[in-house]
């Protein structure tokens, strides 16, 4: 089901399904939640799994301004308030990695699953990361088997909004929002997560290379790390299977 709820006067879209403890799930950037479909669709067996999209994604409105994941991470702890989320596990993909880090270093989080997870500042340029978070990555990846059912729906929502050409079309706050999440280094929050966090990551990840998830396992108390063999940045998809395996011994 999906709904809008108003967080600091910005309307928030969002997806619910399922019943049980709750789980909240946060995509990455150039997405949305509808990247988490096939996700979602499993963990509503067990859970009531909650999908969100940021300001300036989706169906949900830019941010005011220019902001970081410190803002993100904000929003997102006033969305779990207002909807009563008891104790969320949080699943977070690349940019939403980010946002799962600040939100379970500050707070009692019970389990974190980052995937392909941002958080470290990267070495290469921006203009790499408006590549790699392209629309044509994402067309690729849902031209795999048992995505095609629902590639279209997903497709034509982030052909206005991800992409090096609508980069260049981006509003100013989604271009500077953008560098400033970069070019953050959230590595001196690991150690503060007391969260049980489990590490999914795609052996050939370009975007968040696979030595990011090394050097997250050593600095999260108690971190674990599952590689996905012939995986790139969009594991959860490309080995949907084996990450829904892995997922659930976990959860």
């Amino acid at each position: 089901m999906y709904n809008t709820i108003t967080i600091q006067d910005i309307p928030v879209h969002y997806k619910v399904t399922g019943e049980g403890p709750h789980l909240l799930l946060l995509h990455g950037w150039g997405c949305d939640l509808e990247i988490f479909k096939p996700i979602q669709d499993h963990l509503s067996q067990r859970y009531t799994t909650y999908s969100i999209d940021f300001p300036g994604f989706g169906k949900t409105p830019d941010p005011p301004q220019p902001w970081s994941t410190e803002e993100y991470a904000a929003l997102t702890e006033e969305f779990i308030q207002k909807l009563n989320l008891e104790n969320p596990i949080l699943l977070g993909h690349s940019f939403g990695g980010r946002v799962s880090i600040r939100l379970s270093a500050k707070h009692p989080i019970p389990k974190v699953i980052l995937t392909g997870g941002a958080g470290l500042k990267p070495k290469r340029k921006l203009d790499y990361y408006i590549k790699v978070y392209s629309y044509k990555t994402v067309k690729n990846v849902l031209k795999l088997p048992g995505l095609r059912n629902y590639s279209e729906q997903i497709l034509e929502k982030y052909r206005k909004k991800s992409g090096s050409s609508d980069y260049q079309k981006a509003s100013g706050i989604m271009r500077q929002t953008l560098v400033k999440v970069v070019n953050e280094d959230l590595r001196y929050l690991l150690p503060s997560i007391k969260a049980s966090t489990l590490l999914i990551w795609g052996e050939n990840d370009t975007a968040t290379p696979l030595s990011d998830a090394h050097v997250m396992e050593k600095e999260i108390p108690d971190a674990g790390l599952a590689v996905l063999k012939n995986a790139g940045h969009y594991g959860f998809l490309e080995k949907q299977a084996e990450f829904l395996i892995i997922l659930d011994h976990f959860i």
